[in-house]
Protein backbone atom coordinates (compact mmCIF):
# COMPACT_ATOMS: atom_id res chain seq x y z
CA UNK A 1 0.00 0.00 0.00
CA UNK A 2 0.91 3.60 -0.84
CA UNK A 3 1.06 5.71 2.04
CA UNK A 4 1.80 10.06 2.46
CA UNK A 5 4.21 11.52 4.81
CA UNK A 6 2.19 14.92 5.56
CA UNK A 7 5.73 16.24 7.26
CA UNK A 8 7.58 15.30 4.00
CA UNK A 9 8.85 18.26 2.07
CA UNK A 10 8.33 16.36 -0.97
CA UNK A 11 5.22 17.28 -3.03
CA UNK A 12 2.27 14.19 -2.32
CA UNK A 13 2.10 13.09 -5.93
CA UNK A 14 5.91 12.92 -5.88
CA UNK A 15 6.04 10.53 -2.52
CA UNK A 16 3.57 8.37 -4.18
CA UNK A 17 5.48 8.06 -7.24
CA UNK A 18 8.91 6.99 -5.89
CA UNK A 19 7.22 4.41 -3.81
CA UNK A 20 5.43 2.66 -7.00
CA UNK A 21 8.38 3.02 -8.35
CA UNK A 22 10.06 1.16 -5.95
CA UNK A 23 7.62 -1.26 -5.52
CA UNK A 24 7.87 -2.05 -9.49
CA UNK A 25 12.02 -2.43 -9.91
CA UNK A 26 11.70 -4.17 -6.52
CA UNK A 27 9.34 -6.96 -7.88
CA UNK A 28 7.06 -6.34 -5.66
CA UNK A 29 4.82 -5.33 -7.99
CA UNK A 30 5.31 -7.65 -10.83
CA UNK A 31 5.09 -7.71 -14.54
CA UNK A 32 1.80 -7.81 -15.48
CA UNK A 33 0.31 -7.11 -12.04
CA UNK A 34 -2.86 -4.87 -12.24
CA UNK A 35 -3.35 -1.79 -10.38
CA UNK A 36 -5.94 -0.21 -9.08
CA UNK A 37 -8.29 2.34 -10.37
CA UNK A 38 -7.34 5.70 -9.73
CA UNK A 39 -10.45 6.47 -7.97
CA UNK A 40 -10.15 3.29 -5.72
CA UNK A 41 -6.64 3.78 -4.96
CA UNK A 42 -7.45 7.55 -4.20
CA UNK A 43 -9.86 6.53 -1.37
CA UNK A 44 -7.67 4.15 -0.29
CA UNK A 45 -4.33 6.35 0.32
CA UNK A 46 -6.69 9.47 1.56
CA UNK A 47 -5.55 11.21 -1.71
CA UNK A 48 -7.44 13.20 -4.71
CA UNK A 49 -8.01 11.35 -7.78
CA UNK A 50 -5.95 13.74 -9.92
CA UNK A 51 -3.01 12.96 -7.70
CA UNK A 52 -3.23 9.02 -8.22
CA UNK A 53 -3.56 10.25 -11.97
CA UNK A 54 -0.18 12.03 -11.88
CA UNK A 55 1.42 9.14 -10.72
CA UNK A 56 -0.50 7.05 -13.60
CA UNK A 57 0.62 9.12 -15.65
CA UNK A 58 4.20 9.85 -14.76
CA UNK A 59 4.83 5.76 -14.48
CA UNK A 60 3.37 5.05 -18.17
CA UNK A 61 5.66 8.08 -19.77
CA UNK A 62 8.34 6.67 -17.95
CA UNK A 63 7.82 3.00 -19.37
CA UNK A 64 6.85 0.93 -15.97
CA UNK A 65 3.55 0.75 -17.02
CA UNK A 66 0.68 0.03 -19.91
CA UNK A 67 -2.51 0.97 -19.72
CA UNK A 68 -5.95 -0.47 -22.20
CA UNK A 69 -8.91 0.97 -21.62
CA UNK A 70 -10.59 -2.08 -21.26
CA UNK A 71 -7.93 -3.62 -19.36
CA UNK A 72 -6.89 -1.24 -17.25
CA UNK A 73 -3.09 -0.08 -15.77
CA UNK A 74 -0.77 -2.77 -15.87
CA UNK A 75 3.50 -2.91 -14.57
CA UNK A 76 5.11 -3.23 -17.63
CA UNK A 77 6.58 -6.75 -18.81
CA UNK A 78 10.14 -5.61 -18.96
CA UNK A 79 9.75 -3.03 -15.87
CA UNK A 80 11.36 -5.44 -13.33
CA UNK A 81 14.89 -6.89 -13.04
CA UNK A 82 15.49 -10.05 -11.39
CA UNK A 83 18.03 -9.54 -8.87
CA UNK A 84 21.14 -11.98 -8.95
CA UNK A 85 21.91 -14.22 -6.15
CA UNK A 86 25.68 -11.92 -6.19
CA UNK A 87 25.38 -8.43 -6.19
CA UNK A 88 27.01 -6.80 -9.36
CA UNK A 89 29.34 -3.65 -8.33
CA UNK A 90 28.43 -1.23 -11.55
CA UNK A 91 31.25 -0.07 -13.98
CA UNK A 92 31.33 1.55 -16.86
CA UNK A 93 33.48 1.27 -20.15
CA UNK A 94 37.17 1.56 -19.57
CA UNK A 95 39.09 4.82 -20.57
CA UNK A 96 41.99 3.82 -23.13
CA UNK A 97 45.98 4.10 -22.81
CA UNK A 98 46.45 7.51 -23.93
CA UNK A 99 50.67 7.39 -23.46
CA UNK A 100 51.05 10.35 -25.88
CA UNK A 101 48.58 12.32 -23.84
CA UNK A 102 50.13 11.35 -20.32
CA UNK A 103 53.79 12.16 -21.58
CA UNK A 104 52.98 15.71 -23.04
CA UNK A 105 51.35 16.48 -19.78
CA UNK A 106 54.02 15.78 -17.66
CA UNK A 107 56.50 17.44 -19.59
CA UNK A 108 54.34 20.85 -19.41
CA UNK A 109 53.85 19.85 -15.34
CA UNK A 110 57.47 19.78 -15.15
CA UNK A 111 58.29 22.97 -17.73
CA UNK A 112 56.15 24.73 -15.67
CA UNK A 113 58.03 23.70 -12.40
CA UNK A 114 55.02 22.55 -9.76
CA UNK A 115 53.20 25.84 -9.11
CA UNK A 116 51.50 23.87 -5.84
CA UNK A 117 55.17 24.80 -3.84
CA UNK A 118 53.95 27.84 -1.87
CA UNK A 119 57.06 28.31 0.33
CA UNK A 120 58.57 30.26 -2.97
CA UNK A 121 59.45 33.96 -1.86
CA UNK A 122 60.87 35.06 -5.21
CA UNK A 123 59.75 33.48 -8.67
CA UNK A 124 61.48 34.05 -11.83
CA UNK A 125 58.89 32.96 -14.20
CA UNK A 126 59.40 33.53 -17.45
CA UNK A 127 55.62 32.70 -18.46
CA UNK A 128 53.64 35.46 -16.88
CA UNK A 129 53.55 39.18 -16.94
CA UNK A 130 53.44 42.27 -14.75
CA UNK A 131 49.59 42.40 -13.66
CA UNK A 132 48.72 44.88 -10.55
CA UNK A 133 45.43 46.46 -9.31
CA UNK A 134 45.69 49.28 -11.80
CA UNK A 135 45.20 46.86 -14.68
CA UNK A 136 42.16 44.88 -13.03
CA UNK A 137 40.42 48.06 -12.41
CA UNK A 138 39.98 49.43 -16.36
CA UNK A 139 39.79 45.41 -17.33
CA UNK A 140 36.66 45.74 -14.99
CA UNK A 141 35.17 48.91 -16.62
CA UNK A 142 35.72 47.67 -20.19
CA UNK A 143 33.68 44.56 -19.01
CA UNK A 144 30.54 46.22 -17.34
CA UNK A 145 30.34 48.41 -20.89
CA UNK A 146 31.10 46.17 -23.14
CA UNK A 147 27.98 43.91 -21.12
CA UNK A 148 26.03 47.13 -21.01
CA UNK A 149 26.84 47.84 -24.80
CA UNK A 150 26.57 44.49 -26.56
CA UNK A 151 23.51 43.51 -28.68
CA UNK A 152 21.66 40.39 -27.92
CA UNK A 153 22.41 38.58 -31.14
CA UNK A 154 26.06 38.74 -30.25
CA UNK A 155 24.86 36.13 -27.38
CA UNK A 156 24.51 33.45 -30.49
CA UNK A 157 26.65 31.42 -32.00
CA UNK A 158 29.49 33.22 -33.54
CA UNK A 159 31.97 33.52 -36.09
CA UNK A 160 34.78 30.25 -36.06
CA UNK A 161 37.15 33.13 -37.02
CA UNK A 162 36.35 35.12 -33.49
CA UNK A 163 34.42 38.47 -32.94
CA UNK A 164 34.72 40.64 -35.82
CA UNK A 165 35.37 43.67 -34.14
CA UNK A 166 38.37 42.15 -32.08
CA UNK A 167 39.81 41.46 -35.58
CA UNK A 168 39.31 44.55 -36.47
CA UNK A 169 40.80 46.08 -34.15
CA UNK A 170 44.12 43.37 -34.11
CA UNK A 171 43.75 44.16 -37.69
CA UNK A 172 44.95 48.07 -36.49
CA UNK A 173 47.24 47.18 -34.20
CA UNK A 174 49.04 44.76 -36.58
CA UNK A 175 48.60 47.83 -39.42
CA UNK A 176 49.81 50.61 -36.78
CA UNK A 177 52.20 49.39 -34.55
CA UNK A 178 54.21 45.96 -36.40
CA UNK A 179 53.86 47.49 -40.28
CA UNK A 180 51.56 43.96 -40.86
CA UNK A 181 48.69 44.55 -43.62
CA UNK A 182 46.16 42.12 -43.53
CA UNK A 183 42.35 41.70 -44.23
CA UNK A 184 40.09 40.83 -41.36
CA UNK A 185 39.70 37.04 -43.05
CA UNK A 186 43.34 36.52 -42.95
CA UNK A 187 42.88 36.61 -38.82
CA UNK A 188 41.50 33.63 -36.54
CA UNK A 189 41.42 33.80 -32.56
CA UNK A 190 42.50 31.27 -30.72
CA UNK A 191 42.44 30.64 -26.81
CA UNK A 192 46.33 30.59 -26.43
CA UNK A 193 49.30 28.83 -28.40
CA UNK A 194 48.44 25.38 -27.75
CA UNK A 195 45.03 25.92 -29.37
CA UNK A 196 46.60 27.85 -32.40
CA UNK A 197 49.37 25.25 -33.01
CA UNK A 198 46.56 22.22 -32.53
CA UNK A 199 44.65 23.59 -34.74
CA UNK A 200 47.44 24.19 -37.46
CA UNK A 201 48.48 20.64 -37.26
CA UNK A 202 45.07 19.46 -37.58
CA UNK A 203 44.55 22.10 -40.43
CA UNK A 204 47.27 22.40 -42.40
CA UNK A 205 49.68 18.87 -42.03
CA UNK A 206 48.97 14.86 -42.60
CA UNK A 207 49.26 12.62 -39.43
CA UNK A 208 53.38 11.68 -39.22
CA UNK A 209 54.42 14.43 -41.10
CA UNK A 210 57.90 15.99 -40.70
CA UNK A 211 57.68 18.78 -38.68
CA UNK A 212 61.25 20.84 -37.80
CA UNK A 213 61.39 22.41 -33.93
CA UNK A 214 64.06 25.03 -32.08
CA UNK A 215 66.29 23.17 -29.45
CA UNK A 216 65.87 24.37 -26.54
CA UNK A 217 62.78 26.03 -27.76
CA UNK A 218 59.08 26.41 -27.00
CA UNK A 219 57.94 22.86 -25.28
CA UNK A 220 54.44 23.02 -26.40
CA UNK A 221 55.53 23.68 -30.55
CA UNK A 222 56.74 19.78 -29.79
CA UNK A 223 54.59 18.92 -27.42
CA UNK A 224 51.42 19.45 -29.30
CA UNK A 225 53.04 18.28 -32.60
CA UNK A 226 53.70 14.84 -31.15
CA UNK A 227 50.74 14.79 -29.81
CA UNK A 228 49.11 14.69 -33.36
CA UNK A 229 51.41 12.21 -34.14
CA UNK A 230 54.28 14.09 -36.11
CA UNK A 231 57.55 13.73 -37.03
CA UNK A 232 59.08 16.00 -34.78
CA UNK A 233 62.55 16.99 -35.62
CA UNK A 234 64.94 18.87 -33.48
CA UNK A 235 66.76 21.82 -34.80
CA UNK A 236 69.77 23.39 -33.05
CA UNK A 237 69.77 27.27 -31.49
CA UNK A 238 73.24 29.23 -31.85
CA UNK A 239 73.61 33.40 -31.22
CA UNK A 240 71.85 34.15 -34.33
CA UNK A 241 68.85 31.91 -33.68
CA UNK A 242 67.67 28.86 -36.12
CA UNK A 243 70.31 26.97 -37.78
CA UNK A 244 68.64 26.78 -40.95
CA UNK A 245 71.23 24.26 -42.23
CA UNK A 246 69.78 21.54 -40.16
CA UNK A 247 66.07 21.93 -40.87
CA UNK A 248 65.03 18.70 -42.40
CA UNK A 249 64.56 17.82 -45.82
CA UNK A 250 61.08 16.61 -45.87
CA UNK A 251 60.02 19.35 -43.12
CA UNK A 252 56.39 20.23 -43.98
CA UNK A 253 56.74 23.12 -41.42
CA UNK A 254 59.09 24.98 -39.07
CA UNK A 255 58.07 26.65 -35.75
CA UNK A 256 60.19 29.47 -34.92
CA UNK A 257 60.59 32.37 -32.11
CA UNK A 258 62.60 35.07 -34.47
CA UNK A 259 62.06 38.43 -32.22
CA UNK A 260 62.97 36.55 -28.80
CA UNK A 261 64.04 32.78 -28.92
CA UNK A 262 61.85 30.83 -26.65
CA UNK A 263 64.80 29.75 -24.07
CA UNK A 264 67.70 30.89 -24.70
CA UNK A 265 66.72 34.51 -25.77
CA UNK A 266 68.83 35.53 -28.77
CA UNK A 267 67.42 37.34 -31.92
CA UNK A 268 67.61 35.92 -35.34
CA UNK A 269 69.86 37.56 -37.69
CA UNK A 270 69.25 38.79 -40.62
CA UNK A 271 71.12 36.60 -42.95
CA UNK A 272 69.89 33.67 -40.83
CA UNK A 273 66.31 35.35 -41.52
CA UNK A 274 66.47 35.20 -45.48
CA UNK A 275 68.00 32.10 -45.15
CA UNK A 276 65.11 30.67 -43.64
CA UNK A 277 62.47 32.30 -45.96
CA UNK A 278 64.36 31.39 -48.99
CA UNK A 279 64.34 27.72 -48.02
CA UNK A 280 60.76 27.84 -46.48
CA UNK A 281 59.84 28.84 -50.69
CA UNK A 282 62.13 26.25 -51.96
CA UNK A 283 61.46 23.46 -49.96
CA UNK A 284 57.90 24.06 -49.84
CA UNK A 285 56.66 24.28 -46.10
CA UNK A 286 55.28 26.64 -43.71
CA UNK A 287 56.57 29.04 -40.80
CA UNK A 288 55.26 29.39 -38.30
CA UNK A 289 56.54 32.72 -36.52
CA UNK A 290 55.79 32.98 -32.81
CA UNK A 291 55.73 36.16 -31.41
CA UNK A 292 55.05 35.76 -28.15
CA UNK A 293 56.94 39.04 -26.20
CA UNK A 294 58.20 40.33 -29.21
CA UNK A 295 56.47 43.73 -28.34
CA UNK A 296 58.59 44.15 -25.46
CA UNK A 297 62.08 45.39 -27.20
CA UNK A 298 64.39 47.35 -24.64
CA UNK A 299 66.78 49.26 -27.47
CA UNK A 300 64.69 50.58 -30.33
CA UNK A 301 61.45 49.49 -31.84
CA UNK A 302 60.07 45.87 -32.11
CA UNK A 303 61.53 44.23 -35.03
CA UNK A 304 59.80 43.87 -38.51
CA UNK A 305 58.04 40.37 -38.53
CA UNK A 306 59.09 37.12 -40.89
CA UNK A 307 55.46 37.58 -42.26
CA UNK A 308 55.18 40.78 -43.20
CA UNK A 309 58.46 39.77 -45.25
CA UNK A 310 56.79 36.17 -46.66
CA UNK A 311 52.97 36.09 -46.16
CA UNK A 312 52.52 33.63 -48.11
CA UNK A 313 53.47 30.89 -46.11
CA UNK A 314 53.89 32.18 -42.88
CA UNK A 315 51.75 31.93 -39.88
CA UNK A 316 51.93 35.01 -37.71
CA UNK A 317 50.96 33.37 -33.92
CA UNK A 318 50.64 36.57 -31.52
CA UNK A 319 49.39 35.95 -27.92
CA UNK A 320 47.60 38.63 -25.25
CA UNK A 321 48.78 36.19 -22.37
CA UNK A 322 52.23 38.17 -22.42
CA UNK A 323 50.85 41.31 -23.71
CA UNK A 324 47.59 41.61 -21.57
CA UNK A 325 46.80 38.54 -19.08
CA UNK A 326 47.22 34.95 -19.57
CA UNK A 327 43.62 34.68 -17.88
CA UNK A 328 42.16 35.98 -21.05
CA UNK A 329 42.59 33.18 -22.78
CA UNK A 330 42.70 35.31 -26.79
CA UNK A 331 45.53 34.62 -29.19
CA UNK A 332 45.41 35.07 -33.01
CA UNK A 333 47.03 33.22 -35.75
CA UNK A 334 47.46 35.31 -38.99
CA UNK A 335 48.45 34.11 -42.27
CA UNK A 336 47.05 33.17 -46.01
CA UNK A 337 43.61 33.57 -46.24
CA UNK A 338 42.99 29.89 -47.65
CA UNK A 339 45.37 28.58 -44.59
CA UNK A 340 43.28 30.52 -41.98
CA UNK A 341 39.93 29.02 -43.42
CA UNK A 342 41.41 25.73 -43.21
CA UNK A 343 41.91 26.75 -39.50
CA UNK A 344 38.23 28.34 -39.22
CA UNK A 345 36.69 24.87 -40.63
CA UNK A 346 38.67 22.75 -37.87
CA UNK A 347 37.67 25.51 -35.28
CA UNK A 348 34.18 25.05 -36.36
CA UNK A 349 33.89 21.75 -35.71
CA UNK A 350 35.72 20.91 -32.80
CA UNK A 351 35.24 24.21 -30.85
CA UNK A 352 32.69 26.34 -32.73
CA UNK A 353 34.30 29.83 -31.46
CA UNK A 354 35.55 31.17 -28.55
CA UNK A 355 33.51 32.63 -25.28
CA UNK A 356 31.89 35.40 -26.17
CA UNK A 357 32.80 37.92 -23.08
CA UNK A 358 36.85 37.72 -23.40
CA UNK A 359 36.36 38.68 -27.18
CA UNK A 360 34.03 42.04 -26.51
CA UNK A 361 35.77 43.23 -23.13
CA UNK A 362 39.45 42.91 -25.19
CA UNK A 363 37.57 44.57 -28.42
CA UNK A 364 36.35 47.18 -25.98
CA UNK A 365 39.75 47.46 -23.66
CA UNK A 366 41.87 47.77 -27.35
CA UNK A 367 39.19 50.43 -28.91
CA UNK A 368 39.20 52.68 -25.96
CA UNK A 369 43.24 53.00 -25.90
CA UNK A 370 43.11 50.95 -22.60
CA UNK A 371 45.56 48.30 -24.08
CA UNK A 372 48.05 51.02 -25.57
CA UNK A 373 48.19 52.91 -22.29
CA UNK A 374 48.93 49.28 -20.50
CA UNK A 375 51.69 48.54 -23.46
CA UNK A 376 53.25 51.87 -22.45
CA UNK A 377 52.99 51.69 -18.89
CA UNK A 378 54.01 47.62 -18.48
CA UNK A 379 57.05 48.85 -21.22
CA UNK A 380 58.53 51.23 -18.12
CA UNK A 381 58.07 48.72 -15.68
CA UNK A 382 59.94 46.29 -17.61
CA UNK A 383 62.93 48.36 -18.88
CA UNK A 384 63.39 49.25 -15.69
CA UNK A 385 63.04 45.50 -13.85
CA UNK A 386 65.65 44.32 -17.36
CA UNK A 387 68.06 46.95 -16.15
CA UNK A 388 67.79 45.37 -12.60
CA UNK A 389 67.90 42.18 -13.42
CA UNK A 390 70.93 42.68 -16.15
CA UNK A 391 73.09 45.01 -12.73
CA UNK A 392 72.44 42.70 -10.59
CA UNK A 393 73.55 39.82 -11.90
CA UNK A 394 76.57 41.69 -13.64
CA UNK A 395 77.51 43.19 -10.30
CA UNK A 396 77.01 39.90 -8.14
CA UNK A 397 80.01 38.06 -10.76
CA UNK A 398 77.58 35.86 -12.39
CA UNK A 399 78.59 36.71 -15.99
CA UNK A 400 82.61 35.96 -15.09
CA UNK A 401 81.31 32.16 -14.49
CA UNK A 402 78.07 32.15 -16.70
CA UNK A 403 76.89 33.46 -20.12
CA UNK A 404 74.53 36.09 -19.89
CA UNK A 405 72.41 36.29 -23.23
CA UNK A 406 68.63 37.30 -24.64
CA UNK A 407 68.74 40.59 -22.98
CA UNK A 408 67.94 43.19 -26.20
CA UNK A 409 63.81 41.72 -25.99
CA UNK A 410 61.75 40.13 -23.74
CA UNK A 411 60.71 39.26 -20.46
CA UNK A 412 63.36 36.73 -19.66
CA UNK A 413 66.99 36.28 -20.09
CA UNK A 414 69.17 33.48 -20.06
CA UNK A 415 72.27 32.70 -17.75
CA UNK A 416 73.88 29.65 -19.28
CA UNK A 417 76.45 27.36 -17.99
CA UNK A 418 79.00 24.47 -19.34
CA UNK A 419 76.95 21.49 -20.08
CA UNK A 420 78.93 19.66 -17.10
CA UNK A 421 77.46 21.78 -14.60
CA UNK A 422 74.53 19.85 -12.37
CA UNK A 423 71.69 22.35 -13.14
CA UNK A 424 69.05 20.07 -11.19
CA UNK A 425 71.04 20.17 -8.05
CA UNK A 426 71.40 23.79 -8.28
CA UNK A 427 68.20 24.29 -8.90
CA UNK A 428 66.12 22.50 -5.97
CA UNK A 429 68.99 24.43 -4.20
CA UNK A 430 67.37 27.40 -5.05
CA UNK A 431 64.34 26.46 -4.09
CA UNK A 432 64.92 25.46 -1.05
CA UNK A 433 66.62 29.26 -0.21
CA UNK A 434 62.96 30.43 -1.54
CA UNK A 435 63.93 31.38 -5.10
CA UNK A 436 62.45 29.65 -7.69
CA UNK A 437 64.53 29.53 -11.15
CA UNK A 438 63.62 27.33 -14.48
CA UNK A 439 66.10 25.22 -15.81
CA UNK A 440 67.41 25.38 -19.49
CA UNK A 441 67.07 21.34 -19.79
CA UNK A 442 62.99 21.52 -19.65
CA UNK A 443 63.34 23.84 -22.89
CA UNK A 444 65.31 20.70 -24.47
CA UNK A 445 64.64 18.05 -26.75
CA UNK A 446 67.34 17.00 -27.68
CA UNK A 447 70.32 19.69 -26.80
CA UNK A 448 72.43 19.44 -23.68
CA UNK A 449 72.69 22.60 -23.05
CA UNK A 450 72.46 23.98 -19.37
CA UNK A 451 71.52 27.53 -17.04
CA UNK A 452 68.73 28.99 -16.64
CA UNK A 453 65.73 30.80 -17.68
CA UNK A 454 65.43 33.69 -15.66
CA UNK A 455 61.57 35.93 -15.98
CA UNK A 456 61.54 39.80 -14.47
CA UNK A 457 58.08 40.90 -15.55
CA UNK A 458 56.28 39.46 -12.21
CA UNK A 459 59.25 40.34 -9.70
CA UNK A 460 59.97 44.07 -8.59
CA UNK A 461 63.09 45.81 -8.52
CA UNK A 462 63.88 45.02 -4.59
CA UNK A 463 63.10 41.16 -5.33
CA UNK A 464 65.15 40.82 -8.15
CA UNK A 465 68.48 42.16 -6.77
CA UNK A 466 67.57 39.89 -3.24
CA UNK A 467 67.07 37.00 -5.73
CA UNK A 468 70.20 37.61 -8.07
CA UNK A 469 72.21 37.74 -4.82
CA UNK A 470 71.23 34.82 -2.74
CA UNK A 471 71.26 32.96 -6.37
CA UNK A 472 75.30 34.24 -6.55
CA UNK A 473 75.82 32.83 -3.05
CA UNK A 474 74.80 29.69 -4.10
CA UNK A 475 76.34 29.13 -8.00
CA UNK A 476 79.60 31.20 -7.30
Amino acid sequence: MLTVNRNDKNPIWQQLLDQAIHNITTGKWPPGELLPPSRELALLVGVSRSTIQIVYEELFSRGYTITNWRGGTRVSEWGYKTQSSQTVIPQGPSAPELPLLNVAVDELNSWFRGKENQQVEIDFSPHEPYLDEHFRKIWRQSFLQASTEVDLTNWGYGNAYGFIPLREQIQRYLTFERGVHVDVDQIILTSGAHHSLDLIAQALLYEGETVSVEDPGFPVSWMTMKYRRMNVVPVPVDKYGLQVDYIHLQTKLTFVTPSHQCAVGVIMSEPRRQQLLQKSVQDRFWIVEDDYDGEFRHRGNPLPTLFSQQPQNTLYMMSFSKMVAPGIRVSAVVGPKEAIRQLAQVQELTYRHLPIMEQLTLAHFIEHGHFMRHMRRARNIYRRRHEAMTKAIIATGLTERFKLSGIETGLHMLLEAQEAFDEEVMTNLALEKGIRIYPLSQYCLESNRKGWVLGFAKVDEAAIEEGIFRLAELLL
